[in-house]
């Protein structure tokens, strides 16, 4: 089982690419930057690429809406050129709160747009002419629209990989069946592995069945807060808040992928709650509401047993890559004994 964790975007890149340096020596396989509306994921990216040797680097995530298709593969081949071909990209929706509201793009056809951009990158990494009539995508532009003289260009460098992973954030039915059947890896979130099956066994399955056998096994990376020790089970409130926000506050009613999950692994009424008190300002209320057995199990905290228990439980649910956040303790040693246990988990 892989070891990754992520890397807060607001950190100071002096401080971060430190950090980075620790969790390579440390063994940690893979660094995700996460990107929402702070600084953008990119510019740390390419300065720990340089900074660093032999640790994985990803997106967690880019947007598909800020940025084009081409971009996105420039981009990701920039970066992977950089890395000596250690990077990921990451990709998924967002919400049209992120989206209209600090990009002013408008949220639609988010699945259908998803897969053409991975199409079209893939295209772009084997430098194929950028030749695509999609559903969203028209490359280039088709008659009648702009100046009518577009060309179907590729990309001038030669990408250090051909094959660049491509890891997509998905938690809807749909989203999470397309992942299975085109992507390399799942970012699946605030994952609870006991009920993993009950709410994407199904999809997952299905998405297998049309997996191209060339993009090999699917990497389900999944995990949350850990701490190891004797009192590191009051490290699992830690995630309260963020749990709080995102079951609560990312989205409006009946527009919340993240209360929509929390309701589908049976906390129906408790979503509820939290969602309420936290769109009315009450956010104490709000953490409150969350389910002890949901912070439990979507967290790692605990002593050495406890936690190669609950690594057990994510094994037996199908996750090959565990992204954790480290608390409690030197994020690298934390991390370093994560890996140990895993081991033997």
């Amino acid at each position: 089982m892989r070891i990754a964790t992520l890397l807060n975007y607001a950190t100071d890149p002096s401080e971060a690419a430190t950090q980075a340096r620790d969790l390579e020596a440390a063994g940690v396989d893979m660094i995700w930057i996460p990107e929402a509306y702070g600084f953008d994921a990119v510019s740390l990216l390419g300065f720990l690429a340089a900074t660093t040797n032999t640790v994985g680097l990803g997106s967690g995530i880019l947007n598909t809406y800020s940025r084009t298709p081409a971009t996105l593969a420039q981009t990701a081949a920039g970066l992977d050129a950089l890395s000596g071909g250690r990077f990921t990209l990451g990709l998924g929706a967002s919400g049209p709160q992120v989206i209209e509201g600090f990009h002013g793009v408008p949220y639609t056809m988010p699945l259908t747009r998803l897969s053409e951009i991975i199409e079209i990158c893939r295209m772009a990494w084997k430098r194929e002419p950028l030749s695509y009539n999609g559903k969203v995508f028209t490359l280039p532009m088709p008659p009648g629209e702009g100046t009518g003289l577009g060309k179907a260009l590729k990309i001038i460098n030669h990408p250090v990989r051909e094959d660049i992973p491509i890891y997509v954030a998905s938690l809807g039915a749909r989203s999470v069946e397309e992942t299975a059947a085109t992507a390399n890896g799942w970012l699946p979130f605030m994952v609870y592995p006991e009920r993993m099956d009950r709410v994407w066994g199904d999809a997952v399955q299905a998405g297998l069945a049309r997996r191209d056998p060339a993009l090999g096994d699917l990497d389900v990376v999944a995990g949350g807060l850990v701490a190891i020790g004797d009192d590191a089970a009051q490290y699992r409130e830690w995630a309260r808040p963020m749990a709080a926000l995102y079951i609560g506050g990312m989205g409006a009613k009946g527009k919340n992928f993240y209360n929509d999950l929390c309701c589908r692994y049976g906390f129906a009424d408790e979503a509820e709650a939290v969602q309420d008190a936290y769109l009315d300002g009450r956010r104490d209320e709000a953490m409150a509401a969350l389910p002890d057995e949901l912070i439990e199990n979507t967290t790692l905290c605990g002593d050495e047993a406890y936690v190669v228990d609950r690594l057990a439980a994510y094994k037996e649910a199908g996750v090959t890559s565990l992204n954790v956040s480290p608390v409690g303790g030197d994020p690298a040693y934390v991390l370093g004994r994560l890996r140990e246990l895993a081991e033997h988990a």
